[in-house]
């Protein structure tokens, strides 16, 4: 899928590559250079009006990792807008909380090996490299 996003989000991104969050750090390590099933995985991703924590073309995913700021309403709302746009491109959001990542690591990955063998189950064209 080609994305498409503002070219002003492009510093943005690089911004906040350089200034991750312990949790986002912690899962890039589990994702980074293709070693997730084979799959390549991209960090701060600019897709239409929003950057995503985590994304996978191939497989139509993006990854974010919630701080203690997605607890107030507003963010909330924010979330909701930014995952239905998402949906509407044929792409899937993940959801995890900071301290899930930091205290519960493996059940996080289990969650998204799970959605990758339930993509590769029903659209078998979409294999690792």
């Amino acid at each position: 899928m080609k994305i498409v996003y503002h070219s002003k989000l492009k510093e943005l991104a690089r911004k906040l590559r350089n200034n991750s969050t312990k949790a986002e750090i912690k899962l890039w390590k589990e994702l980074q250079n293709k070693q997730f099933y084979g799959y390549k995985f991209t960090r701060q991703k600019p897709v239409g009006n929003y950057i995503l924590d985590f994304f996978c073309n191939k497989l139509s995913l993006a990854i974010e990792v919630d701080g203690y700021s997605h607890n107030f309403e507003d963010i909330l709302d924010k979330d909701l807008e930014k995952e239905k746009f998402l949906n509407s491109l044929g792409i899937t959001v993940l959801r995890f909380d900071d301290n899930e990542v930091m205290m519960d690591i493996n059940n996080v990955l289990k969650e998204i090996e799970h959605y990758i063998f339930k993509v590769k189950d029903t659209h078998p064209s979409i294999h690792s490299f």
